[in-house]
């Protein structure tokens, strides 16, 4: 069933067109009744199913989402593990050796003592970049591990890790 009304100021009139009318069909409408404005609205029923669907889309991609956030912090960490390596292999190339574990990463910011031909900072700003957890990225040198000159990793979510074979640790390629 159409109807044709006019809204004027917000009332459904029946009387002179004055800016024209328009088309609308039974369901959701204002209608002049017995000279009474109506208006249909949804049901409780339909919002509820709504909602429940709302519901489910969420309880669907919100884990899915958290997800993501949570590799995405993974991957930066080794990114920025991968990057202070190259750091560090740029030191080597002016010193001739990695820092030791007792200068640490320190010493790509700061000239450690004893150490000639220092070509830095190699690293802007004067704090030691943290991993996304807010944890400091742990150096070692010489290595514990066979044929590595160096270990750097990243704690983890946790901040627990014992060593670069840990699986809570995050270290370079």
């Amino acid at each position: 069933m159409n109807v044709t009304f006019l809204l004027v100021g917000g009332i459904a009139s029946g009387d002179e067109p004055v800016h024209g009318s328009c088309q609308a069909s039974s369901r959701h409408h204002l209608a002049e009744r017995d000279g009474v404005s109506t208006e249909r609205g949804f049901t409780l029923l339909e919002l509820l199913v709504v909602l429940a669907i709302l519901g489910l889309l969420i309880g669907l991609v919100a884990p899915a989402v958290m997800h993501q956030f949570s590799n995405a912090k993974e991957k930066i960490a080794q990114q920025s593990v991968e990057r202070l390596a190259t750091v560090l292999d740029l030191y080597r190339l002016d010193i001739g050796s990695y820092p030791t574990t007792a200068q640490g990463l320190e010493a790509l910011i700061t000239q450690p003592q004893g150490v000639a031909h220092w070509g830095g900072p190699y690293m802007k700003g004067d704090k030691l970049p943290e991993d996304p957890w807010g944890h400091p990225f742990v150096y070692r040198s010489p290595s514990e591990r066979p044929r590595h000159e160096y270990d750097l990793y990243s704690l983890g979510p946790t901040g627990q890790a014992s060593g670069p074979q840990d699986p809570n640790a995050i270290a370079g390629q």
